[in-house]
């Protein structure tokens, strides 16, 4: 079987439900292809169930990829789990929901470092454009668009104790809209979600599109990138029929072929298409199209979780309490399975700082497991309600790759985010570990405190943290930068989104950073898709 369209884009994740629709509602003919399956799933659409998702290996195997990384060097030689949505709406219908655009600095940084256009004069309209803010449309913020953009409700006294106790320990200021003129500060977090519904790019963006020159594929896995001449001409995939069999296609693009399939699935798509470093491909018998960095550059953010026992933050993570919540939840609604399961955050500054906060502290009234999750099993927790808050290092120096094991496109990728090989790294998660028991010692909270759970007295200083630091650490699930945007030979895409030296090929995704944002990433992902079809509908 083969199709031709205008536009082929690849992923239908948090950018590419983004791009195909924007592409289409121009006019033109748009194939969008998503590996994974519908998200029309309470797991998915019911916002406080991705608490179950993350802690039931056989929900979780659904709707996830996989992988893990490579024994990590720095970490003990943990493989640490690298969770990517395999569904509509990819990883941002599997995450937190937790909308935080990052610092303005960021994008400016990414301007000066050869992105042109993408300062954040030049983004903010793709922000805006994309978001349906709670409190309307102000020189900054959006109204109107199809994301909603709500602030968590009906706190538990803890995390609003956690707040006043940050304020007053780090000597920030109370912020109600940290994605506003300022970012530093505490204050409850925003989220993707309205009236007990996840806004995830598939929802806010395919549902309901009426457009019947935009055709989304499901259970359609891409195997490679077809080029002919230099230029890309379509894609090969693989497509579900049901009952173990399989159907193989190729979708001709006219136009252009877009990547959007994320950090870990646009490099390995463009290394099985044969664009990468030359001496890997050849290594697995792949012709050289292009020999370009795709796979470096992989950097992702960290935290350390730290438990709390406290009364006052009274959910409890246990089978009855889960099943009680969801019923009251379809019977009453307006349960915390309606909203994220985060509440606060503060973004902060340590003593390696410059100009803006390099620590975010999130904060989440639920005990949690620890001292990690590595292992692929449901995992126990404390039964006991209690704060965990974790600080998170958001500007990491460690630097890592994406390489493929194999040629055979459904083999796992070789994922080595290389976590703490820069020492800088590991300071900084101790020094938030400081700050945080400095914070829940203050009087503020301490009062309802009953004891540090984790890491917890066996760890009593700095020399006995910084030991434990590799078991403990890991990741926030937000990797970027394995197509690397740029100006230079450091980069796989120019700033117009254009693989070099490939024509009628791009890549959309959170893949195409050259340095990670400061906070979550599902918004940027979200805005990258918006400014690519800017840049591509101008074009």
């Amino acid at each position: 079987m083969e199709r031709t369209a205008d536009y082929v884009v690849v992923g239908a994740g948090s950018a590419g439900c983004v791009l195909a629709r924007r592409l289409a509602e121009s006019g033109a003919d748009v194939v969008l292809v998503e590996a994974g399956g519908p998200d029309r799933t309470p797991l998915v659409r019911k916002p406080g169930l991705i608490a179950v998702f993350h802690n039931v290996p056989r929900l979780k195997k659904k709707l996830d990829w996989g992988f893990s990384s490579t024994p990590q060097k720095s970490a003990l030689g943990r493989r640490i789990p690298q969770t990517k949505g395999r569904v509509l709406g990819g990883s941002g219908s599997i995450n937190g929901m937790l909308f935080v655009r990052g610092n303005r600095r960021n994008f400016d940084d990414w301007a000066a470092d050869g992105c042109a256009g993408w300062g954040h004069d030049d983004v903010l309209d793709s922000f805006k454009r994309m978001e349906n803010w709670e409190d309307g449309a102000t020189a900054l913020r959006g109204a109107g668009g199809p994301i909603r953009v709500t602030r968590q409700r009906d706190l538990t006294p803890a995390s609003e104790a956690f707040i006043e106790a940050l304020i007053e320990t780090a000597g920030v200021k109370r912020n109600d809209d940290y994605n506003g003129e300022v970012q530093d500060g505490a204050g409850i977090f925003q989220q993707s979600v309205h009236e007990g519904l996840r806004y995830s790019s598939s929802v806010g963006y395919l549902d309901g599109h009426g457009l019947p020159n935009l055709t989304v594929l499901t259970g359609a896995t891409v195997e490679r990138v077809v080029v002919r001449d230099g230029r890309a001409t379509g894609i090969d995939v693989v497509a579900e029929k049901g009952r173990g069999t399989a159907r193989r296609a190729t979708i001709r693009a006219s136009r252009e072929v877009i990547l959007a399939a994320g950090t870990f699935g646009s490099p390995q798509i463009l290394l099985l298409s044969g664009v990468g470093p030359a001496a890997h491909l050849r290594e697995h018998g792949i012709d050289v199209h292009a020999d370009l960095p795709v796979g470096d550059n992989l950097h992702d953010h960290m935290f350390v979780p730290m438990t709390y026992v406290m009364d006052t933050a009274r959910h409890r993570g246990t089978a009855p309490y889960f099943a009680s919540g969801v019923v009251r939840e379809w019977t009453k609604g307006g349960t915390w399975v309606a909203r994220s399961v985060f509440e606060a955050v503060g973004f902060v500054r340590t003593g390696q700082a410059g100009d803006i906060p390099d620590l975010q502290l999130h904060a989440l009234p639920w005990s949690y497991p620890f001292p990690n999750q590595d292992a692929p099993v449901r995992h126990k927790v404390d039964k006991r309600s209690a704060l965990t808050i974790m600080p998170t290092l958001i500007y990491p120096k460690s630097r890592g790759t994406l390489r493929l094991a194999s040629a055979d496109p459904s083999a796992a990728p070789l994922i080595d985010p290389a976590y703490l090989t820069d020492p800088d790294d590991a300071r900084l998660l101790l020094d938030g570990i400081e700050l945080v028991r400095d914070v829940m010692a203050n009087k503020t909270i301490a009062g309802d405190v009953k004891e540090e759970l984790s890491p917890g007295p066996g760890f009593p200083d700095r020399a006995a943290l910084a030991k434990e630091l590799p078991n403990r650490a890991t990741t926030v699930y937000h990797p970027v930068g394995t197509c690397r945007m740029g100006a230079d030979e450091r980069a796989v895409v120019d700033p117009e989104l254009r693989v070099r030296g490939i024509e009628g090929l791009r890549v959309a995704d959170a893949s195409i950073m050259p340095s990670i944002t400061g906070g979550n990433t599902n918004a940027p992902s979200m805005m990258i898709g918006e400014h690519a079809a800017k840049l591509i509908l101008r074009a």
